[in-house]
């Protein structure tokens, strides 16, 4: 059992920032990260990137890196490639290099970032069909841009991607968007606020700019999207505009948004709500991230969705209301090292009302066709949960009995949020009535031998 007084479950902004604020004030810190290096998915291998992608990346990626340096500091241990696996209270269980281990911290940082949106739609499962995350992974992590591409939803994430893309010497074929212009004017009642995040704005019209210049295709208001294909992705059929398009191409790019990554928070319990306005469930936690269960805190993407440098920012406040609660730091001295957090943290969040209204999950996307696969890992249909409601099927949990979806290896990371939403429109219902998955461990695989010298460690022990 190792012990420390903070313990992360993270290494992407808000865990290497909290990591280092918290150490600067005396505390132990252990960081666990699956990843085998530290940064998480928004700062991937930024530590080693090369000039030239680093160039095709951009400014906000590489300015990771000095979160990433931030890491040595003696009081600081980082344990990359460590799978948490099981979770109880502050104390978690995890594997690493093929051995398990248990950590213990007098408090608990959960900053395990953000998901994907599942974006399920006619063809989703086919082979050169990913998300566009998983395109910015290939391209940070190994130089890989995929050709003849596609890409496909809603979000500011696209236009990065598909500018990254374009800087890369291979654009997209197009950007095919689900908002409309009613959306965008929907969004002009949260102007003011965006213009306080003005840098954001610029940023974006910036890459908008870039697209057009590059010659890029964009097509807004898409609807009845589909992907073809016998064997793999071969085309994207839409309507936009009042017409339908077939796009021809092998690799579709998928993203609707981000989501909490709320697994490690469901296992230990935590209380979560609704947010009507990001359309998933996020953490109940005050302002400085402390969660229902007192010496738990969550930071980051994982509290509600926000971007880098508000997670950052998030992950500060965090290790000093932490510093604060284990006597390292006085409440008169965290209130004055975190004035100035506070007032960065409110512009960074100020665009956020504007952005997710902007980019809303499709109507499409949210309510599937019967025929459209939900839960990838064990089959299951739109039309399967519809069913069960009918049958009498009332939350996602029941609905393991009568479907199986979110047995699968993924645990219903990816089709959580859909069972709810099918659940919840059944039944003429909100989510949060509905509720969503019981998360139990192991929350990712273990194996039988890990558990055998897990047995053996405290066998000898005793």
């Amino acid at each position: 059992m190792t012990e420390a007084d903070l313990v992360i479950l993270g290494a992407g902004p808000a865990g290497l920032a909290a990591a280092r604020t918290a150490a600067d004030r005396g505390l132990s810190v252990c960081l666990l990260d699956e990843q085998p290096r530290a940064g998480g998915q928004i700062y991937r291998d930024v530590a080693r990137v090369d000039a030239r992608r680093a160039a095709i990346l951009g400014a906000d990626y590489t300015r990771g890196a000095a979160l990433v340096q931030a890491l040595d500091h003696p009081r600081i241990t980082h344990l990359p490639g460590a799978v948490a696996w099981h979770l109880g209270g502050t104390e978690l269980g995890y594997t690493r290099e093929g051995r398990v281990g248990t950590l213990r911290g007098r408090r608990l940082l959960i900053a395990t970032g953000a998901l994907e949106r599942p974006m399920p739609l006619p063809g989703w499962t086919l082979p050169g069909v990913m998300t566009a995350g998983a395109a910015q992974i290939l391209l940070k992590g190994s130089g890989i841009v995929p050709e003849r591409a596609v890409l496909v939803g809603s979000g500011p994430l696209l236009y990065l991607v598909a500018a990254q893309m374009l800087r890369a010497g291979l654009p997209p074929l197009a950007l095919v968007e689900t908002q409309g212009l009613g959306d965008l004017m929907a969004a002009t009642r949260h102007l003011g606020g965006a213009l306080r995040g003005w840098r954001g704005l610029v940023k974006g019209l910036g890459l908008l700019a870039e697209l057009k210049r590059g010659g890029v295709p964009r097509y807004r208001g898409a609807t009845a999207i589909a992907i073809e294909g016998a064997d793999r992705a071969e085309a994207l059929r839409f309507t936009a505009g009042g017409r339908v398009h077939r796009v021809a191409c092998d690799t579709v790019l998928l993203h609707h948004g981000v989501v909490p990554n709320v697994q490690a928070s469901r296992a230990l319990g935590l209380a979560h709500d609704w947010s009507a306005r990001q359309q998933c469930f996020v953490p109940r936690c005050d302002a400085w991230g402390r969660s229902s269960l007192d010496r738990v805190f969550v930071a980051g993407d994982g509290a509600g969705i926000g971007g880098a440098e508000v997670a950052a920012l998030a992950g500060r406040l965090a290790a000093l209301e932490i510093a604060t609660d284990l006597g390292a730091l006085l409440p008169g001295d965290r209130d004055l090292a975190a004035r100035a957090l506070w007032r960065r943290l409110s512009q960074e969040r100020a665009i956020r009302p504007f952005l997710d209204r902007a980019y809303p999950p499709s109507a499409e996307v949210l309510d599937p066709a019967d025929d459209t696969l939900v839960c990838r890992c064990e089959e299951v249909r739109a039309g399967d949960i519809r069913a069960a409601a009918r049958q009498g099927c009332l939350g996602p949990n029941q609905a393991k009995s009568f479907t199986r979806a979110g047995m699968g290896p993924c645990q219903g990371r990816y089709c959580g949020l859909s069972v709810t939403g099918l659940l919840s429109k059944a039944h003429g219902q909100s989510p949060q009535q509905t509720g969503y998955y019981r998360i139990r461990p192991p929350l990712k695989p273990v194996t039988l031998g890990e558990l055998a010298g897990l047995a053996q460690q405290q066998d000898s022990k005793d």
